[in-house]
């Protein structure tokens, strides 16, 4: 009788131990699950507060004559540039780029057609940087499909580009 004794406690044993591994499985699992959610969902706040903070340090350091090469060296490529005629250009750098999507504005990193944002608008004329100020747009689509490159304003009918 000893022996089946033993033998019952170290089954009893056995299965516990088992249960206590899968609940601590399940734990393990359903934690990094919720990281990976924190993690990801805190990519679009994070991409929001950075445009914030460029559109901040772009108001204070640009200076009426900069060319547009030293804005473009100095703050890349902007959201969206709209051509007013051979001379005149403005660039839109975003400040919030997606002010009518929740989920994108946590999840999504980027513009994309469609979204309405705030906007840092510069205005140049003859390449030379002449204003700036705050303003609301609504992203277009972009202009052909598939991966492309040019100079100028691209090969669409209208004179808004997004990049």
């Amino acid at each position: 009788m000893s022996v089946s004794a033993d033998l019952d406690l170290t089954l009893s044993d056995f299965i516990l131990t088992i249960r206590v591994a899968m609940l601590m499985a399940r734990g393990t699992m359903f934690l990094a699950l919720a990281i990976s959610a924190v993690a990801l969902s805190g990519c679009g706040l994070a991409y929001d507060a950075s445009t914030h903070v460029r559109a901040s340090r772009m108001e204070r350091t640009l200076k009426p004559g900069q060319s547009s090469l030293e804005v473009h060296q100095s703050w890349g490529e902007p959201d969206l540039r709209q051509y007013l005629g051979r001379s005149e250009q403005v660039w839109s750098y975003a400040i919030q780029p997606n002010n009518n999507d929740v989920a994108a504005t946590l999840l999504y990193t980027s513009v994309k057609a469609g979204d309405n944002g705030r906007f840092l608008d510069l205005k140049f004329v003859n390449g030379k940087l002449v204003s700036w100020s705050k303003a609301e747009h609504t992203i277009p689509a972009k202009q052909g499909s598939g991966f492309s490159f040019g100079v100028g304003p691209g090969g669409g009918v209208s004179n808004l580009a997004h990049f």
